[in-house]
């Protein structure tokens, strides 16, 4: 296969940044899918269905068409989860990587209804030596009121790709959070984009990310606000040793009519490596009056006060650097309630970092 353009920003900037897609040419799309049987769904409650969803839909942006048609066309994994619940119980879907199970294209639409509150936790894992493909496109509606916190964790190993396009409407007084942990893939890119069209709807993204040996990591986040006193909210923080590579890209777009909307994105790299590479692009567009918008984005080093402040204490360098990324990513790994995945996301991030 040629090169793949993918994740293009919503609004183009000088060629110089090198930052307005991100070209590909590692990355073979299987022809032949197969099945994908290995996926484990715990659902405790009757108020949340599991359903077939439909593949005939569009959107906005997502990844690159050529990855979003494939997933339209081949799907092997096409899941629908209404929500009723009130009582945020958490619904898992576990998708497991193996040499019978190795291509992954799935199609998942989620509508939170009136009144809603759950959790839906979405997890990628690989065994060590499998090359895996993973294409998926996730659609969510947050109907009025509703209350949902999605998280997903990315644990693929080294040697596989992981394509994600994320999609959300959310409506008046709705509130969508996500908690993103992506420590896997050879490739590891998402497009993520949210469309605030309710008054005082509120989304809010947590996201953590290891990038390690010659791992590339592209993040494209877009939010764009229509609703009145609307809110979005995006942190995002990582580490990148070796000859990682990561570029982020964050919008938003503040859209006539959303008087009083307030955006906000923050984005921190810790470099690891003389080697590892970090890009940022924030943005903020703007069509409407009074409205409150703010970024930033840092990237550096361990400060040397703080690691020998550590060692000091009889920590070698490569427990003071896990310490301190631990300390970084902990608020995030903080709004995950489930114990189990806790645990394997500090079990995977010491691996990625030994």
């Amino acid at each position: 296969m040629g090169i793949l353009k993918l994740n293009e920003t919503p609004v183009r900037t000088s060629r110089n940044f090198n930052i307005n897609n991100i070209k590909l040419d590692d990355v073979e799309i299987p022809e032949n899918i197969g099945s994908f049987d290995n996926v484990e769904i715990i659902n405790s409650t009757s108020e949340i269905t599991v359903e077939k969803s439909n593949n005939n839909f569009n959107l906005t942006y997502g990844i690159g068409d050529i990855l979003v048609k494939k997933v339209k066309e081949e799907a092997n994994q096409n899941l629908k989860l209404v929500i009723n619940n009130k009582n945020n119980d958490a619904t898992k879907l576990n998708f497991k990587f193996d040499n019978q199970n190795f291509n992954l294209l799935e199609n998942i639409e989620i509508i939170a209804n009136e009144n809603s509150k759950s959790t839906v936790i979405l997890k990628y894992e690989s065994d060590e030596n499998t090359k895996c493909f993973h294409n998926g496109v996730i659609r969510i509606l947050a109907k009025e009121n509703s209350v949902l916190h999605v998280i997903i964790a990315n644990f693929m190993n080294s040697v596989s790709n992981n394509f994600m396009s994320i999609e959300n409407s959310i409506e008046s007084n709705a509130n969508v959070k996500y908690t993103i942990v992506d420590f896997g893939g050879k490739n590891s890119i998402t497009n993520y984009y949210s469309n605030l069209i309710g008054d005082f709807s509120e989304n809010t993204i947590n996201a953590i990310y290891l990038g390690n040996e010659n791992e590339v990591i592209d993040l494209n986040y877009i939010g764009e606000l229509r609703g009145k006193k609307s809110n979005i909210d995006i942190k995002a923080i990582g580490a990148l040793n070796q000859n990682a590579k990561k570029n982020f890209k964050g919008t938003i777009d503040f859209k006539k009519g959303c008087k009083k909307a307030k955006g906000n994105e923050e984005e921190f790299c810790m470099l690891l490596s003389d080697k590892a590479k970090s890009i940022a692009l924030p943005m903020l567009l703007c069509s409407e009056e009074d409205v409150e918008g703010s970024h930033s984005s840092s990237a550096g080093k361990a400060e040397e006060k703080e690691l020998f402040y550590i060692m000091s204490r009889g920590f070698s360098l490569k427990e003071a650097i896990k310490l301190i990324i631990r300390a970084k990513f902990n608020k995030t790994i903080e709004n995950i309630q489930d114990k189990e995945l806790r645990r394997q996301i500090l079990n995977e991030m010491d691996k990625k970092l030994d």
